[in-house]
């Protein structure tokens, strides 16, 4: 292992959660993942060896526990009180890394899978009709993963990337990059609706009422400070 040679904690605390998938195990364990395939939907990009050695590496420095599910298969992973005590740092990285990092974001950074999976948790479901809600994704831009649906009832979300067989409510049509810039904040639905950037086709109610129901980051509400 390296040494920083430094007694400032910040350093060492640094070398225990500095590494960007230990950030991002932190933030799907914040939104309430546990179990190891969340990580790997959530995460796309990373390999199972690589997530394999951050897990056991964050059990070591104490972050998290792995525990057995009662009456279930599998185990799943837990926040220790270290673990929680990280919450706050997280949050305010994020806050952070949208007011003066934004403009750095890359259109390579995001992926459609890891994107589609923030994008499902995020929908308000409080404001859609009882009983299921079908929705059809399409990126048509996209080579692989053009079409993704979702199914919503009461308070669950249920991602699919092969077709479920189900009537479709309301088709939502755009490019990987304005559905992302919606969900960040930085385009009003009605903008990108107005503008043709956004298409929905389905049950009028739906149409109308999509301000209200479309998923959105907990930090749209962040604006970049980077003017130049």
């Amino acid at each position: 292992m390296n040494k920083s040679g430094s007694l400032c904690p910040a350093v060492k605390a640094a070398d225990i959660i500095g590494d960007k998938w230990v950030l991002l195990i932190l933030r799907e364990l914040f939104m309430g993942g546990t179990r190891y395939n969340d990580f790997e939907r959530a995460m796309a990009r990373i390999s199972p060896s690589v997530l394999s050695a951050r897990l056991r590496s964050m059990i070591e420095q104490g972050l998290i526990i792995k525990k057995t599910i009662p009456g279930q298969k599998g185990r799943e992973y837990r926040l220790t009180h270290s673990g929680k005590e990280l919450a706050p740092i997280i949050d305010h990285l994020a806050i952070w890394g949208l007011r003066w990092a934004r403009r750095q974001l890359e259109d390579e950074d995001i992926d459609v899978a890891c994107f589609m999976w923030d994008f499902h948790r995020t929908l308000k479901i409080d404001e859609l009709p009882e009983g299921d809600t079908v929705f059809c994704i399409q990126f048509p831009e996209q080579d692989t993963y053009q079409k993704w649906w979702l199914i919503a009832n009461g308070d669950t979300v249920d991602l699919c990337t092969d077709n479920p067989g189900r009537e479709i409510d309301i088709y939502v049509s755009s490019s990987l990059i304005t559905l992302v810039s919606i969900w960040m904040g930085d385009i009003p639905v009605k903008e990108a609706l107005d503008t043709g950037q956004l298409d929905l086709i389905g049950e009028a109610y739906l149409v109308n009422s999509a301000a209200r129901w479309f998923p959105t980051s907990s930090y749209a509400h962040v604006r970049s400070k980077i003017t130049i």
